[in-house]
């Protein structure tokens, strides 16, 4: 087969779409921002369940192509204040680690439970559970029994990332398995992990009930003891409207456009700093652009579609530059979103020429302190904000950590609940909490000192 041809050399350095492109326009040149419309990561349509695995019902697809929160984690990634809040999020919910106590508040003195704990590495564990948890507002756990179905010996952490849900059954509306798999790999069948779903309101009483241990409550009767001795439990914060993958809130930021604003600031200022010149226009292309294009066109072959990528941005830079087109806008195609909305494929805006390198501290101040509002985090714990007499005193900052470890109570106890399955399956008398570091004033002549948000007691109802 013969090979294609090389694009241009003038051309060549146009491989990479998405970044700072120079345009030559008359006597002038400038700098034209060329970037993914954010808004439309969450744009989807509705999406019928995709087949993966005999014998079970089709999986949710998570977004329109399956690949959102690989999208999601490389905004995170690409951000510093998004990145350092998302850090700080999870250490702050981590607080002083898991610990368990028996029921009395002694400390636990079986060898088999100590062990338990140790063999299952509870820091890792914990550490993995807020890290998904604080990114996609769900995770997922895995409780391994031993071969005789007789006790819990493993509790094992899933990635969310690597997780779907399959479509629920018509009849009861339940969900009732995980497929885990490397889904960027497009897995096959056997390379699907499918591992049953326990009750999402109620997963102890589910396993018990599968175990043969306590009464159906359809039936009144107990069933026999099932084969199965790998279950998932999913810890999920509620989300209005969202019955299968949460929407972060955090994510409101992509659809602001406080997050394109955020990321466009440093390469204007990299490129008037490198080049001496402003960044005049900014174009921003649906994420499908150039994937509609390439259908358009019947391109298949990726040299020819790195190719045409390049064209296309040529012919986006020509546009900008050529006098005959002032005054004109750029017609592009469209389509309109299950809510009725027009979509567009293109947008350019024309950002102020005057503006300066220096003016955009400003700018960036705002975008940061919008994200990290966004992402509960006060600028002044994570030290996101820009520019002079930013700080605060230390009664301001130690009210404001203890305000963000109060708020952390929802979640833990939300995580911690399943872990009551030890007690049932295992018959065990534990209590398990995650206390926090609590500063002090300078009177307490210490500071800090550990403070459990959690004080269980023999009547405690919630955990019977």
């Amino acid at each position: 087969m013969k090979n294609p041809p090389a694009p241009p050399a003038s051309v060549a350095d146009d491989f990479i779409s998405f970044g700072v492109h120079v345009v030559h326009g008359g006597n002038e040149a400038f700098a034209a921002l060329i970037t993914e419309d954010s808004r439309r990561i969450f744009d989807y349509e509705d999406v019928k369940p995709k087949d993966i695995k005999n014998g079970y019902r089709g999986y949710v697809p998570w977004g329109e192509d399956n690949e959102l929160p690989y999208q999601i984690l490389e905004k995170v990634r690409n951000d510093e204040v998004m990145s350092s809040n998302m850090s700080f999020n999870i250490t702050t919910a981590y607080g002083r680690g898991f610990h368990s106590t028996m029921a009395d508040g002694s400390p636990i003195t079986d060898k088999d439970i100590k062990k338990f704990f140790r063999r299952n590495n509870m820091v890792k564990f914990w550490a993995e559970q807020f890290t998904d948890i604080k990114h996609f507002l769900f995770s997922v756990m895995v409780v391994i029994l031993d071969n005789e179905g007789s006790r819990i010996v493993q509790i094992r952490h899933k990635e969310a990332i690597n997780c779907r849900f399959e479509t629920c059954d018509p009849e009861t509306g339940d969900i009732e398995h995980v497929f885990y798999a490397n889904w960027k790999d497009n897995p096959s069948d056997d390379q699907v992990d499918a591992i049953p779903l326990l009750d999402i309101d109620d997963p102890i009483g589910d396993l018990m009930v599968r175990l043969g241990r306590e009464p159906n409550p359809d039936t009144g009767k107990n069933e026999e003891k099932t084969s199965d001795r790998m279950f998932a439990i999913v810890n999920r914060i509620p989300t209005a409207g969202e019955k299968y993958y949460p929407f972060p809130y955090y994510c409101s930021t992509f659809n602001s456009k406080w997050y394109d604003l955020k990321a466009a600031i440093p390469i204007a200022k990299h490129a008037k700093m490198k080049n001496g010149m402003a960044i005049r226009y900014i174009v921003e292309l649906h994420k499908d652009y150039f994937v509609k294009l390439f259908e358009s066109e019947k391109i298949t072959d990726p040299a020819k579609k790195k190719e045409r990528r390049t064209l296309e941005i040529n012919n986006i830079k020509n546009f900008l530059s050529s006098e005959e087109n002032a005054g004109k806008s750029w017609t592009s195609s469209y389509y309109y979103d299950p809510n009725g909305n027009e979509v567009k494929m293109v947008k350019i805006t024309r950002v102020d020429k005057d503006k300066e390198g220096g003016d955009y501290i400003e700018d960036s101040e705002e975008a940061a302190n919008i994200v990290s509002y966004a992402m509960g985090v006060h600028p002044s714990l994570i030290g996101s904000s820009p520019g002079k007499n930013k700080s605060i005193n230390g009664t301001e900052a130690r009210e404001l950590f203890t305000m963000k470890q109060a708020l952390e109570r929802m979640p833990r106890d939300i995580m911690i609940q399943p872990f009551y399955l030890l007690n049932d399956v295992n018959d065990w008398d534990l209590e398990y909490d995650i206390p926090d570091m609590m500063l002090t004033t300078l009177d307490q002549k210490t500071d800090a000192k550990e403070v459990s948000t959690k004080k269980p007691t023999p009547d405690d109802s919630q955990n019977d």
